[in-house]
């Protein structure tokens, strides 16, 4: 089965910069950053092992992930500015 990446890394590579300096100096944006590499890193596995679960769970840790992800990409957008 082919795998997508959806790391932060891979999904905004313009931002990588930026990445790394929030999750260094705000505490918010990487415990939010962790969280979202903790559920991406089970969706992978998940993936990868081809592993079973329900399809209503595998379709509900996708958009926490997303949900997390949208919330990164708001402070990311915010980062720097007044």
């Amino acid at each position: 089965m082919h795998v997508e990446e959806h790391d932060l890394e891979h999904d905004f590579p313009t931002l990588r910069q930026t990445i790394a300096d929030l999750r260094a100096s705000n505490p918010d944006f990487a415990a939010l950053a962790a969280r979202f590499d903790d559920v991406n890193g089970q969706i992978l596995e998940l993936e990868r092992g081809d592993m079973p679960i329900g399809d209503l769970a595998f379709e509900e840790m996708k958009k926490e992930r997303l949900r997390i992800k949208d919330q990164l990409y708001a402070m990311l957008s915010t980062y720097g500015r007044p």
